[in-house]
């Protein structure tokens, strides 16, 4: 018996209203759609757009909400970090770049960090902005297919910038034509065959 055999036997016993997964490759999805799941939690955000291409059109004809998380790829779409910012040797951003400890790509998204520097100054320039955190949300919630996002934070501050994001006007189309750019350009090749 499967593990999703159990959750539906679950469901049909009434001990569950519905479950749903989280996955690190957008193949995992696809195959979790074929059972009963209600929500997908995976990564999504300007450094990680594969989720647009087959996942998201699938869990919208299926009506499995998206749960969209690292919208800031580990801080690195803030904005606010340089080649000189140093993470304590306790953090993830400092030992699993690589992957050491686990799936890398829930390190930066996967984004090498001196890559992912030089985009996150493109996005910069694209949106006229050095506090890249709310637009790279707000980018998020411009996808019709996401349910939720969820964005860490360490301060209330960062909540509440967080929370605001949601009431920012639309991104244009020329800005979300912009994110896909830089995408393409600096990040595709590396990052959309991996995830």
């Amino acid at each position: 018996m499967t593990f999703f055999a159990e959750l539906e036997k679950q469901k049909a016993r009434g001990n569950i209203a519905s479950y749903g997964v989280s996955i690190e490759k957008v193949d995992e999805g696809l195959k979790a759609m074929e059972y009963g799941i209600s929500a997908i939690e995976v990564i999504f955000n300007m450094f990680r757009l594969k989720p647009l291409d087959a996942l998201f059109p699938k869990a919208v004809q299926k009506q499995v909400g998206i749960i969209a998380r690292v919208p800031l790829a580990s801080g690195l779409l803030t904005g606010k970090y340089t080649a000189g910012t140093v993470f304590g040797p306790h953090d993830h951003r400092t030992y699993n770049r690589d992957g050491a400890a686990f799936d890398k790509g829930e390190t930066f998204s996967g984004v090498p960090y001196e890559k992912g520097l030089a985009a996150v100054e493109e996005l910069k320039n694209v949106f006229a902005t050095d506090d890249l955190a709310p637009i790279a949300i707000r980018w998020v919630l411009m996808h019709g297919a996401v349910s939720v996002v969820i964005p860490g934070a360490s301060r209330v501050e960062q909540v509440l910038s967080n929370v605001r994001a949601a009431s920012l006007p639309p991104l244009t189309d020329t800005q979300m034509e912009a994110v896909r750019a830089v995408y393409d350009r600096l990040l595709r090749d590396e990052i959309h065959p991996q995830w």
